[in-house]
């Protein structure tokens, strides 16, 4: 192996986003990126920047984050992986870490994402899920939120869901999968599959979602917001420590590793 030659390797991360200000570095703010760099500097004694499949808000949490750097290192991915997890602190973890194909972008490369929200739906809060669920204390009728998410699968103008002041091309999505679970009793979780979601997208769906759980809305008047496109009829948006990333999904051909690399 040419040891000044650079591999492309992809990281996939969990972490609990709740003492961070989301994923991208900025000024005066303690970010995941940020660390996961000066980390990956520390094993590697050079800069490293780390591109992520996307940013998660303050206060979001991801079950598998992508992300891939280039660097010039004799280092398999296995002690790439053990020796980033023995330096980065403990709200941090990377679950997986390969070489791939230099074409590999942890963005661009992404055909779906899937984010999971999680409600605590009782009338009392709970001290250990306080940065792990939204506490919403009335009864939802999950059957009517359930009713809700129908109109929202296929291809859809989702611009009524996208924060105020954000600049896309486009605000059409395709959601491949728009579910709701209820494990137990206390717990409503519901899960959204995209090819790419906008800003706050998830957050607020969720805060829409919740008025149909309380007799607030209906389906019809929900499918009214999603046509109308006007932000300010659609609920609140959700708190962002309810929010998990929960996986981002990749053409196969994109994570093969180049021909005659060490991809072990």
């Amino acid at each position: 192996m040419d040891p000044q030659a650079k591999r492309n390797f992809k990281l996939v991360l969990e972490y609990d986003g709740g003492g961070y200000h989301g994923w991208q570095r900025q000024q005066g703010f303690l970010t995941i990126q940020e660390v996961l760099e000066s980390r990956l500097e520390i094993m590697l004694g050079d800069s490293v920047r780390v591109r992520g499949s996307g940013r998660t808000d303050a206060g979001v949490h991801a079950k598998g984050q992508t992300a891939n750097f280039y660097a010039r290192t004799r280092l398999k991915p296995e002690e790439i992986l053990r020796g980033l997890n023995s330096l980065l602190p403990p709200d941090i973890a990377v679950l997986d870490c390969r070489q791939v194909d230099h074409s590999f972008h942890a963005r661009f490369s992404a055909t779906r994402k899937t984010y999971e929200y999680v409600i605590l739906n009782r009338a009392v809060p709970s001290a250990l899920e306080r940065r792990y669920a939204w506490h919403v204390r009335p009864p939802l009728d999950a059957s009517a939120m359930e009713s809700c998410l129908e109109p929202i699968r296929g291809e859809r103008d989702f611009s009524a869901f996208m924060a105020s002041g954000s600049s896309v091309r486009s605000t059409v999505r395709r959601m491949y999968r728009a579910e709701l679970h209820r494990p137990d009793a206390d717990h409503v979780k519901l899960v959204f599959e995209a090819n790419g979601f906008l800003r706050h997208m998830v957050r607020n769906l969720v805060g829409t979602l919740v008025d149909a759980g309380k007799g607030k809305r209906n389906r019809e008047g929900f499918a009214a917001v999603l046509a109308g496109g006007d932000r300010r009829l659609a609920g609140m948006t959700a708190p962002a420590h309810g929010l998990y990333l929960l996986e981002v999904r990749y053409d196969k051909e994109h994570e093969q590793p180049s021909a005659g690399s060490d991809s072990r």
